[in-house]
């Protein structure tokens, strides 16, 4: 009986050492998303602002003129409304034009593994 109690110990020991693992795996590919999505996102801006001499007024307008197939999903917060634009900085010389947006930022309040807030992700 006592040699089953060890032994049992021994696998719930080492299950909960395994759930760990996978848990933070998940949150690590989480975050390899996020960091792609980001990526990917600023260079769509990029590559408007290239093509256009302009920032695109909303995120919409991405996928409107064709520089991304859709808005992804952010993978923290399970949502594509969640995404937080960063406006350019308004044109003294010509007050007329709409300054755009020239960055973007995860909604996600919550800190990442390295201790960083996902907002904060550059």
């Amino acid at each position: 009986m006592i040699e089953l109690l060890v032994v049992i110990s021994i696998i719930v020991i080492l299950a909960s050492l395994g759930m760990a693992q996978y848990r933070n795996s998940v949150v690590r590919a989480r975050e390899a998303v996020l960091k792609e999505d980001l990526f990917r996102m600023r260079d769509a801006i990029d590559q408007y602002y290239a093509d256009k001499n302009k920032y695109p007024a909303s995120l919409d307008d991405l996928v409107s003129d064709g520089y991304l197939r859709e808005i992804p999903i952010d993978p923290i917060t399970q949502s594509k409304d969640t995404w937080q634009p960063v406006n350019a900085e308004a044109n003294v010389n010509d007050t007329t034009a709409m300054p755009g947006i020239y960055d973007v930022k995860s909604g996600a309040e919550a800190a990442a593994l390295d201790g960083t807030r996902y907002a904060d992700w550059d």
